[in-house]
Parts: structure tokens; sequence; C-alpha cells
């Protein structure tokens, strides 16, 4: 069954735009985190880098994505796989970065261990980054 990305984004209670619908169908297409600079050389033909920032910063603001570092230091995102009936959720899983092919993917099965830091800090977001072969390059 194809997915309706006008639905993600009503569910969402976002405005369906064809910007909006375009970028989550990149997102749904490609299956791995992408970087602004994906979506762009993905979408330059009908929109420009300033409209795709917009969307993924509405995105990310509404938990439709999460930033994902990698040791690029560049940002990445991924889908967020919860219902709309989920009032939060938390994105604290393994990344994984390919060697060969360079993609990055989310590792949801994986939880992050749970770590105590030292009186006086106060985490905000955990990520861990595995590096390595992909199961499609082993």
């Amino acid at each position: 069954m194809a997915v309706n990305t006008a639905d993600i984004l009503k569910e969402s209670n976002l405005r369906v735009t064809s910007c909006r619908r375009d970028v989550l169908k990149t997102f749904l297409g490609r299956q791995v985190a992408l970087s602004h600079s994906d979506l762009e050389d993905a979408l330059k033909e009908n929109f420009d880098r300033v409209t795709i920032y917009r969307t993924l910063k509405t995105f990310l603001e509404n938990d439709l994505i999460h930033k994902v570092l990698d040791d690029t230091g560049a940002a990445k995102y991924a889908l967020c796989h919860h219902s709309a009936e989920e009032p939060h959720h938390d994105h604290e899983h393994v990344h994984f970065k390919c060697e060969i092919c360079g993609n990055t993917n989310c590792l949801e099965e994986i939880s992050l261990p749970k770590i105590e830091l030292p009186k006086g800090y106060l985490p905000k977001e955990m990520s861990l980054l595995i590096q390595g072969k992909c199961k499609n390059c082993s």
C-alpha cells in the first residue's frame, strides 16, 4: 500500500504544500538519513534552498524528523517512526554510518544505555554513532 504524504502531514497538523510533500516523499523513498544538501540536490528543480531549509525546520519542530549527527559534523535528518497519537517520543537510539556507501541509518531497535551524569549536568539529547559496513555493503 502506498504511503499518502498528504495524510502524514495532516496527521501532524501541518498544511499540505508541494515542498512538504516532496521532501517527505524523498525521505520515504530513500529510507536513510539525508542532509539539507541531499534534499537540495534531489529537489533543486522545484524548490530553492531556503524553502527546503524551512521545511526541514518545520518537520523538526513537529517531530516528523529528527537530527542525526555523523562523523562529518554535518547535520542529517531521519524520519521519525511513531504514530500521531504518541504525545512524546525520544530519538535515543543508535545510528549506523556505512564506511562504504556513506549512508546513515537509524537502528531504532537498539536503545542507548542509561547514563548517570555527574551532579549539575542536565542532558538534552544523546546520540551514538557506530561506523562500519552496512548490510547492503557487507
